[in-house]
């Protein structure tokens, strides 16, 4: 029998020493697991964050773009403002010349671009850029008298800022 409680005794050892190792390396393996869990979740949030900083690049580019062209075709469109304004002072048909800046006012209205609207407005510096001021003292200080040149704006985005006089009172 004293053989047999030896025998058990050194298996418990055995096991003993074993269960430890066994505990060391799954205690390991755990923190291992851990740091790659870890490592892994910071990846993915990077991955995520550059994705997303990508798509908003992206879009201004694309807005960017697209509201260069706007102002381009926005500037050809005051052009034919101008010249029918000047042909139908000299008295010289401009039916055809309506019907294009009608068109190009569809054209501008399908894409949600709105003139600015400033006259007797008070002067905004985010949508109006003063090139003159007139003294006059029935009219609060900043009061937009007359528009040299029409802004546009689409959406938030301000494509072109009116130009304007405003007034001011006399000291």
């Amino acid at each position: 029998m004293s053989e047999n409680k030896k025998q058990i005794n050194e298996e418990d050892a055995e096991s003993i020493d074993n269960s430890e190792i066994l505990d060391d390396e799954t205690i390991k393996l755990k923190e291992e697991n851990f740091d790659l869990k870890d490592k892994w979740q910071r990846a993915l949030a990077d991955y995520q964050n550059l994705e997303r900083r990508t798509q908003v690049e992206i879009s201004q580019r694309v807005s960017n773009k697209t509201n260069n062209l706007l102002l381009n075709f926005i500037n050809i469109y005051d052009d034919f403002i101008r010249a029918e304004n000047s042909l139908s002072k000299e008295k010289i048909d401009t039916s055809g010349l309506i019907a294009v800046i009608k068109n190009m006012e569809s054209l501008l209205a399908e894409n949600n671009i709105k003139p600015i609207y400033a006259i007797g407005e008070i002067f905004d510096p985010q949508i109006h850029e003063a090139v003159s001021m007139v003294e006059d003292d029935s009219l609060d200080d900043g009061t937009i008298t007359k528009e040299v040149s029409k802004g546009y704006i689409s959406g938030k985005a301000i494509l072109k800022p009116s130009k304007v006089i405003v007034s001011k009172k006399k000291n």
